[in-house]
């Protein structure tokens, strides 16, 4: 099996020789192509919807605000409030939505990749079968799941997130330059250090998956009276592995946390500063600690779709290199 640092090296979802007549595609995006097809575009379509839609609340809050200042009108505070309801209960449908849509595709994905892995292991020729029963179980049970679970985010979640970070800034842009060059400032470092965290749990996951494959060899099949130290020795690798993930993991959420205090605090700082000189008005302020906070969460969602395209990536190419490396009838 070729390491962990050979896999991502690559770039590739599939390396390795090609075996012709495999059901199940060479690549994740193929698999995601044949697994999904004409779903993806209608589940492009409601996060365009959606994230169109994301930017109604904050202008609403920013007019309430202003509404609620000495000369204001009760009538159109009240409007406002109603409208915010009704943007909000809509959106909050068409989430509800789209959120049922993708699990529908992403548990056809996983069923699909089920069969087809079924479909290919049962090309093995029979005299083998026996040293890979470990692997196959792995396979068809353990490492479809999380391929196939991923299917339904593939495209739309990229297109959602990424359109309300976007639309978002470019709301804020529109209101005060200044202070939206402030808060893209608050994102920049997170551009350094997420994808340099997100290589380093890559290789681990990885090897996880190896150190469960060879777990798996050890009980089933002719490899199932293997010494209870070597298996023990194994699971060690795999606890090593999983809690050097949740250290790279949680230390990643804890960074980017603190960059969002800071740019709410930085923002606070700058817009209060120009309310009392009379350089924006405190509406404004809100719609930017608002803006922020709506930023926070897609941009999160975007680092944890990056997180789990590449883990995916990787997973599938270890998934497809064990097809095309058992033996089979015929071979």
């Amino acid at each position: 099996m070729p390491s962990a640092s050979a896999i991502l090296a690559s770039g590739l979802p599939g390396f390795g020789p090609s075996r012709d007549g495999l059901a199940t595609p060479r690549t994740l995006p193929a698999f995601i192509a044949s697994a999904s097809g004409a779903h993806q575009l209608a589940l492009v379509a409601m996060a365009t919807a959606l994230f169109v839609a994301d930017l109604a609340p904050l202008e609403l809050q920013r007019r309430v605000v202003n509404a609620a200042l000495p000369g204001g009108s009760a009538r159109t505070i009240l409007l406002l409030a109603a409208l915010y309801i009704a943007a909000a209960t809509a959106m909050g449908a068409l989430k509800l939505a789209l959120n049922i849509y993708r699990s529908y595709v992403s548990e056809s994905a996983v069923r699909r990749l089920r069969r087809t892995l079924l479909q290919d292991l049962g090309t093995l020729a029979p005299g083998d079968r026996a040293a890979v029963e470990g692997v196959e179980v792995s396979l068809v049970l353990a490492e479809a799941e999380p391929v196939g679970a991923f299917v339904g985010v593939s495209v739309s979640e990229p297109v959602l997130e990424g359109g309300i970070v976007l639309g978002t800034f470019g709301y804020m842009l529109y209101l005060n330059p200044l202070m939206a060059a402030l808060a893209l400032a608050v994102f920049v470092p997170q551009m350094v250090f997420v994808p340099l965290m997100q290589q380093a749990i890559n290789r681990r996951v990885v090897a996880r998956t190896g150190a469960l494959r060879r777990i798996s060899g050890g009980i089933i099949g002719r490899h199932r009276h293997e010494a209870t130290g070597l298996q023990d020795a194994r699971i060690e690798r795999v606890f090593r592995l999983n809690m050097g993930i949740f250290k790279l993991k949680f230390s990643m959420n804890f960074l980017m946390n603190l960059m969002h205090h800071a740019g709410v605090a930085l923002t606070l700082g700058l817009g209060g500063y120009l309310v009392v000189n009379g350089e924006t008005d405190l509406g404004t302020v809100v719609a930017f600690v608002a803006g922020l906070r709506q930023l926070n969460d897609p941009w999160g969602g975007l680092i944890d779709w990056f997180r789990e395209w590449r883990v995916t990536l990787a997973k599938y190419a270890l998934l497809r290199q064990a097809l095309d490396t058992l033996p089979r009838q015929g071979a």
